[in-house]
């Protein structure tokens, strides 16, 4: 297994994998919007993804980082807003492997902390994040998300 940052040639594998994981969170399957979403990251550099492959470059688990700060804390930091293996590659430590990847890039590039968030069932999620050193912080804040699309549409 190798682990590369993804560019546009690798568009295919990455949206391919970035379907999945919206079916993981009861999104219907559309490879289109898939490919679409990953490809205007790629595209204008809004993000880092990191694919993991196998030797013969099949597509085995992604992660996705968007650059962002901390007023408060006055630094960098980077959000962690997908991570997502493929069930036929699970417990191989293709996870952590791409964490430590993700951990790796925001710290050469001046990123002062990796936020995340995941669901509350997400029990294999967590136990892999808290094993990693990530600490639970929601219990001080709540989250908040405004639907700018749905204010549109009214």
């Amino acid at each position: 297994m190798e682990i590369v940052r993804a560019d546009l040639s690798h568009l295919s594998k990455v949206a391919a994998l970035f379907d999945l994981y919206r079916q993981f969170y009861q999104c219907p399957p559309d490879l289109a919007l898939a490919a679409e979403f990953i490809h205007q990251r790629l595209k204008n550099r809004e993000s880092v993804i990191f694919l993991a492959q196998d030797a013969q470059g099949n597509g085995l688990g992604f992660t996705q980082l968007y650059p962002s700060f901390c007023s408060v804390e006055a630094i960098k930091i980077y959000i962690l807003y997908d991570l997502y293996v493929d069930s036929e590659a699970r417990k191989l430590g293709i996870g952590k492997a791409l964490m430590d990847t993700a951990s790796e890039y925001a710290q050469q590039n001046g990123g002062g902390r990796i936020d995340l968030l995941t669901a509350k069932n997400n029990l294999v999620g967590q136990s892999l994040y808290e094993g990693l050193g990530y600490c639970r912080v929601n219990e001080d804040f709540y989250a908040y998300s405004l639907n700018l699309q749905k204010i549109l549409e009214a």
